[in-house]
């Protein structure tokens, strides 16, 4: 029933523009997501992770040139990746991902719904792209304990993936939690505190991080998403060693050498509702974040 009201909803939704991020879409995709009340996307409940699976793979139909499940197994279940692609006459290409499993028994509305629905609007805003790049989008799994940091992450089974395929990769872009904002004095708080004295107490701002020895693709991403994205972008290069640098998919394609970003609300040096019953939709700020998404849709596929 939830997939058919899907169908219907974008039916009725197709002569939105495709060149920028819709707020009701947004909105539609984060309550598919986070669903209803105890039925929670994490590892434990396989089911409800495969029902998200199904729901990812079926908007992505609607729009990519290719569809497809990266399934594979950890500790005896089954879990999957949902990835598609665009401009696949294109050879080198950028990968786009972002998580959609949860931690625990609460509904991850910005940890990290937020990002698989950017990736569910870049779909849409992706259909007919003339690229210059084949861009690939991939929905991931277990990234959130028990597995963070082992073999078991969706991320690190795609890594693996392009490690033996020897697929050429430009860049990869994470998705990390992008809807939660504060413009209050004092919301924001960072890993090393003089980092205030340079970012500002205020979390009204979206960063793109990235640790030392990048790579170009990380130095251009962070240069045209800042001149393009609607809303303060905050560069944040450090050494991987600073506390949340690397918390996330990305680490998995640094780990393989290649070029990668994290865009990212900061997490839990803002959101106090991180991994709590209390990440809620209602928490989230959609239209910044649906500025974040045509920054990313604007840079990834720049001329």
């Amino acid at each position: 029933m939830r997939l058919f009201f899907s169908v219907m909803f974008l039916l009725i939704c197709i002569e939105i523009s495709a060149q920028s991020c819709d707020t009701n879409i947004v909105l539609f995709h984060l309550n598919q997501l986070v669903g209803e009340s105890n039925d929670f996307r994490v590892y434990t409940n396989v089911e409800r992770l495969d029902e998200s699976a199904e729901y990812i793979h079926s908007q992505f139909s609607f729009y990519a040139d290719t569809v497809w499940y990266q399934r594979f197994f950890v500790n005896g279940r089954s879990y999957c990746n949902v990835l598609c692609s665009f401009g696949i006459q294109n050879r080198e290409r950028i990968i786009v991902g972002a998580h959609y499993d949860v931690c625990g028994d609460q509904p991850g509305a910005d940890d990290n719904a937020s990002g698989t629905t950017a990736l569910l609007e870049l779909s849409r805003m992706l259909k007919g792209k003339n690229l210059n790049h084949r861009i690939d989008l991939v929905a991931y799994t277990l990234e959130e304990p028990p597995f963070f940091r082992t073999q078991g992450m969706g991320s690190f089974k795609h890594v693996q993936y392009l490690v033996e395929n020897n697929v050429p990769v430009l860049g990869m872009v994470c998705i990390e939690m992008i809807g939660y904002f504060d413009e209050r004095k004092r919301t924001q708080t960072y890993p090393i505190g003089l980092m205030k004295l340079f970012y500002g107490s205020r979390a009204d701002y979206i960063a793109v991080v990235q640790k030392t020895g990048n790579g170009a693709f990380g130095r251009r991403f962070k240069r045209f998403f800042k001149s393009v994205c609607e809303i303060e972008c905050k560069s944040v290069k450090a050494p991987a060693w600073v506390s949340g640098i690397d918390f996330s998919d990305h680490l998995n394609y640094w780990a393989a050498g290649f070029s990668a970003v994290m865009i990212t609300d900061t997490s839990f040096y803002r959101n106090d509702n991180y991994h709590k019953a209390t990440d809620t939709i209602l928490t989230l700020d959609i239209a910044k974040m649906a500025k974040v998404i045509d920054g990313v849709f604007g840079t990834i596929t720049r001329k």
